[in-house]
């Protein structure tokens, strides 16, 4: 069988990893900005406590006296404040209606606590509203004073956010001024949606961050990869806003936020850029090496089993291909007959998959004995742990398939090639060899790639554990 060419790139790690370990852009100015307003709260919440007590009906209570009483006032009400938003960027430092409601909620919770957990310490009705008068008031003056500076600065020209504007030239000089209009931005550049080409997407990536870019603004329309782009900003550790057009699509990771009356789509940079993708290779290298250690008697036994069943070599290693469509060996115990690849030809016309692309036949004449009953309980694949070890494989992801099935790959196809492969995946427990439609699985692999998180990861690998044990579409 000839081997296409296959569209390879110089060797890069996997898309969703960062060069290096880099600080969310902004996120020193955004950290002191909430410091900044918890701090503001606190003194708040200390002062309207203080005065209720200093102009309420004098009682003698540990409410009033102890200091332990204060800190408790002070943390559930910076505790609400937290939850309920109050320290996000954006209009949410300014919903006063919001802090209102987070200072009463705090204040019922204070009464809560103090009827269950101390009924026989008391504290007075005046003080007490005086206390959640003097909180709102205080709360939001002091936040109403630290916005009104801040936007006296950004009319200065300090404390703006550097952007780049990515869009077609069209649309350049209305966007701008829609962004300018926000008052919080300095427009470092813009350029055209030629700039995020795969020749060109590196260079502009490096000179983002060579300028400091803190947000980049891309118009939907002009991004062409848009899975590429999104995780590529992502592990650049640049916030990407994107501009939407009338046809809005959605990504995953996206969130709402507003320019001005626009809604916009955000996928946020992680605050240090690479670390969940490192923890997750870190978690495959651990977990691959203790399973190795534990299953060394399951591996014995399985290779006398083989070796009692058929003549032939006890490892199966075929070549697949990979991260950036790079061929690699791919180990499994053997589970057909030693000439099997030279038996498929002939059985092409049987082939159960709709579009062709993959090879799966049910009631394969090539499968040996010990090898169905290694194949029903996913046994074969263990093997493969030696390939997470190399670095080759991970314990989840898109699953490698062989040269055969890559060869009859669509271009749109080979964004399964650009994230580490693995042993499972999405695929493989939502139905296994029982879909029976190729793109039907490429979708659940670009579902897979878009919503990534090592939690996504935990929950396919408890899955598998069930998938494998009801044997669940395993031929």
């Amino acid at each position: 069988m000839t081997y296409k060419s296959l569209p390879l790139v110089a060797f890069k790690p996997d898309l969703r990893s960062a060069k290096g370990a880099q600080i969310q852009r902004g996120f020193i100015v955004r950290l002191l900005r909430v410091i900044t307003l918890v701090i503001l709260d606190a003194v708040s919440l200390v002062l309207a406590w203080r005065l209720a007590i200093y102009f309420g009906t004098p009682i003698q209570s540990p409410w009033t006296q102890e200091v332990s009483f204060l800190l408790l006032n002070v943390t559930v009400g910076l505790t609400i404040f937290i939850t309920s938003g109050l320290y996000k960027a954006g209009t949410n430092r300014r919903n006063y209606t919001r802090v209102i409601k987070a200072i009463s909620l705090s204040s019922i919770l204070l009464l809560l606590i103090g009827f269950l957990y101390a009924p026989e310490v008391y504290v007075s009705r005046s003080i007490f509203l005086l206390s959640w008068l003097l909180s709102v008031i205080f709360t939001c003056a002091s936040r109403f004073i630290f916005d009104t500076s801040t936007k006296l600065l950004r009319n200065q020209g300090a404390v703006r956010h550097a952007i780049f504007l990515i869009t077609d030239l069209e649309e350049q000089q209305e966007q701008v001024n829609l962004i300018e209009k926000e008052n919080c931005y300095i427009v470092q550049g813009v350029a055209d949606s030629s700039c995020l080409d795969l020749a060109n997407r590196e260079q502009t990536l490096q000179y983002l961050r060579e300028l400091g870019v803190v947000e980049a603004f891309v118009s939907w329309s002009s991004i062409k990869d848009r899975l590429y782009i999104c995780w590529h900003f992502y592990t650049a550790g640049i916030t990407i806003r994107i501009l939407p057009n009338k046809r809005e699509l959605y990504h995953p990771k996206s969130q709402v936020w507003m320019l001005g009356d626009l809604p916009c789509l955000t996928i946020p940079a992680p605050i240090v850029a690479g670390t969940d993708f490192w923890l997750k290779r870190i978690f495959d290298l651990v977990c691959s090496t203790i399973l190795l250690i534990a299953f060394s008697p399951l591996y014995i036994s399985i290779a006398l089993l083989i070796k009692l069943d058929s003549p032939g070599p006890i490892f199966f290693k075929q070549d697949r291909v990979g991260l950036h469509s790079k061929k690699f060996k791919i180990w499994k115990f053997r589970t057909m007959v030693t000439n099997a690849e030279k038996l498929q030809a002939a059985l092409e016309a049987k082939n159960e998959i709709k579009d062709g692309v993959l090879f799966k036949l049910k009631d394969d004449p090539r499968i040996t004995k010990v090898g169905k009953f290694l194949r029903r309980y996913s046994l074969d694949e263990l093997p493969q742990l030696f390939n997470v070890v190399l670095g080759e494989m991970s314990l989840v992801g898109p699953r490698p398939l062989p040269l055969r099935d890559v060869e009859r790959f669509k271009t749109m196809h080979f964004i399964r090639q650009e994230v580490l492969p693995g042993i499972t995946g999405l695929w493989q427990v939502s139905g296994r060899s029982d879909i029976d439609n190729f793109e039907e699985g490429v979708r659940l692999d670009i579902t897979y790639i878009e919503n990534w998180s090592v939690w996504l990861d935990l929950k396919i690998l408890f899955k598998t554990v069930g998938v494998v044990f009801n044997k669940t579409g395993a031929y």
